[in-house]
C-alpha cells in the first residue's frame, strides 16, 4: 500500500525478496564421501600394523630393520690378473708404395710388343715391351760406314805423313804441320764415328723396355702397334712396389715427447697397421722416421712405417689405423676397463666380490660386493691396469653394475672366452688326458 512522507511525496513500500529454497544433495555423492572415508582408515591401519610388525621384527633382529628378502642380483665377473700393459699411439694413415715408377719408352717408334699382362707381379730385368728396332739398325750400319771411310782416309794421311818425315829438308816446314792437322783431323773424325755407333746400339737397347723395379703393374695405357714417344705423358703402364711397403700415418703434436726419447734406442719402434674398424690387423712393421715439421692445420705430425707385406696384406693408397707401441708397464694389475666405475672427477672405484661366510638354501656359499676405490693406471682399449687398490686374483664385477651397492649379494657368472674360462678348460683337458689311477670318484647323479 501506498504511503506518504514527510515532504507530501507517495512511497511505494518494497516486497520481501522470496526465501532462497536449498536443494538437496544427491544421495550417489553421500555415498561416495563415506567411500573415501572408509579407505583412508584403511590405508591408515595397514601401516601402522606394517611398521607396528617391523619395529617387533627390527627388535628380534637386534635392531636392524627388516625388509622384503633380498635376492641375489645376477653379475659378470672377470678375475683381476698380474701382467704386462703395452702403451699405444693411434693414428689415421694411409699405405703408399715405397717406389712408384712410370713406365715410358726413351725412343721413338711404333710400339711391336707389350710382354706382361695387366696386373701381373714383374721383376727387375723382365722384358715388357719393345720398339720396332729396324730405324736403329740402320742408323747403326750407317755409322759403322762412316767410321770405315774415316779410318781409311786416316791411313792415307799417315802414310803422307810419313814420306813428309822422311823427305826432311826437302819438305817444307809448313806442308809438315798441315799434314800432321789432317792426320789429327781424321782421328776426332773416328771419335765421331765411335759414338755414332754407340748411340745406335743405345738406341736399339732402349726398343727393348725392361722393369726397373720389382713390383707389380697395373692396366697398360698404349697398345701395340701405336707409335709412342720418348716425351709422351702417361707413359705405358705404371709399376708400385709392394714389398717393402710404407704406411704414413698422423700422431697429435702432444704425444710427440713420447715418441722421440724413443727413437734414439737401439731397438726400432714397433707399428701395426689395423683395419679401418681397428679390428683386424693387417700386418706389423717398425717406425722408419718421423717428419721434420706439425701441421699448423691439424695440429698432427706425419710418421712413416715400413712393412715387409710379405703377404701383400696392404696395398697403395688403402685406408689403415696405425698403432705404434711406446712403452711398455711391467707386472701390473690388469681388469677389464668395464669394470671401473667413477663416483667423482679424481673417484673411481670397483665393485670386488668377496664370499660372505653364509650358505644358501641350496647349500652354494654367499657372495656380496664391496665397493674399493682404486687408482688407475694406464687403460689400452677394454684393459686397464690398476695402480693400487687391487690385488692379483681379486674378483670384479664387470656387469650389471647399475643394480649394486654395498654389500648387496650377487651370482657370478663368467663371460664367454674370458681367460678364467680358458684357464678352466686348459685345467680340465689336462685332467682328462692324465694317466687314470685305480681310485675312482663317485658319479654325480
Amino acid at each position: 500500500m501506498d504511503r506518504e512522507n514527510a515532504d507530501g511525496r507517495t512511497v511505494t513500500p518494497m516486497e520481501p525478496a522470496p526465501a532462497r529454497t536449498r536443494t538437496a544433495e544427491p544421495e550417489h555423492r553421500s555415498r561416495f564421501g563415506w567411500v573415501i572415508w572408509l579407505l583412508v582408515l584403511a590405508a591408515l591401519g595397514g601401516g601402522g600394523y606394517y611398521y607396528y610388525t617391523r619395529y617387533y621384527k627390527a627388535q628380534a633382529n637386534g635392531g636392524k630393520p627388516a625388509g622384503p628378502p633380498v635376492r641375489d642380483v645376477p653379475v659378470v665377473v672377470q678375475t683381476a690378473h698380474k701382467g704386462d700393459m703395452k702403451i699405444y699411439l693411434w693414428g689415421l694413415g694411409s699405405v703408399s708404395a715405397l717406389n712408384t715408377f712410370t713406365l715410358h719408352t726413351r725412343v721413338d717408334g711404333q710400339l711391336d710388343k707389350v710382354a706382361f699382362v695387366e696386373g701381373q707381379v714383374v721383376h727387375l730385368g723382365d722384358l715388357l715391351a719393345e720398339i720396332d728396332p729396324r730405324p736403329f739398325k740402320v742408323q747403326l750400319a750407317q755409322a759403322k760406314g762412316q767410321m770405315a771411310k774415316d779410318q781409311s782416309l786416316l791411313a792415307n794421311a799417315n802414310l803422307d805423313l810419313k814420306r813428309f818425315v822422311d823427305a826432311g829438308n826437302s819438305v817444307s816446314k809448313q806442308e809438315l804441320a798441315t799434314q800432321q792437322a789432317l792426320v789429327d783431323q781424321y782421328k776426332a773424325a773416328l771419335a765421331i764415328d765411335q759414338a755414332a755407333i754407340d748411340s745406335a746400339n743405345l738406341n736399339l737397347t732402349y726398343c727393348s723396355i725392361t722393369a726397373p723395379i720389382t713390383g707389380k703393374i697395373g692396366l697398360r695405357l698404349v697398345d701395340e702397334g701405336n707409335i709412342v714417344h720418348a716425351n709422351d705423358p702417361g707413359g705405358l703402364a705404371v709399376i708400385t712396389q709392394l714389398q717393402p711397403i710404407t704406411v704414413l700415418f698422423y700422431i697429435p703434436e702432444d704425444d710427440l715427447p713420447k715418441v722421440l726419447p724413443k727413437m734414439k734406442e737401439k731397438e726400432p719402434l714397433k707399428v701395426a697397421a689395423f683395419d679401418r674398424d681397428k679390428q683386424n690387423l693387417l700386418a706389423t712393421g717398425t717406425l722408419q722416421a718421423i717428419d721434420n715439421q706439425v701441421d699448423p692445420t691439424s695440429g698432427t705430425v706425419r710418421f712413416k712405417a715400413i712393412f715387409p707385406n710379405e703377404d701383400n696384406a696392404l696395398y697403395p693408397n688403402q685406408f689403415v689405423n696405425g698403432r705404434l707401441l711406446i712403452d711398455t708397464v711391467k707386472d701390473t694389475v690388469l681388469i677389464p676397463k668395464a669394470a671401473i666405475q667413477q663416483r667423482g672427477p679424481q673417484s673411481m672405484f670397483v665393485y670386488v666380490v668377496e664370499p660372505t661366510g653364509d650358505v644358501d638354501k641350496n647349500g652354494k656359499p654367499e657372495k656380496s660386493v664391496e665397493m674399493r676405490d682404486i687408482v688407475p693406471g694406464p687403460i689400452e682399449e677394454d684393459e686397464a691396469s690398476i695402480t693400487s687398490g687391487l690385488v692379483d686374483g681379486e674378483v670384479v664385477v664387470t656387469e650389471g653394475v647399475d643394480k649394486l651397492m654395498q654389500d648387496t649379494k650377487v651370482s657370478t657368472t663368467q663371460p664367454a672366452g674370458s681367460s678364467t674360462t680358458k684357464q678352466s678348460k686348459a685345467r680340465a683337458a689336462k685332467s682328462a688326458t692324465a694317466p687314470t689311477t685305480t681310485m675312482k670318484s663317485p658319479v654325480p647323479k
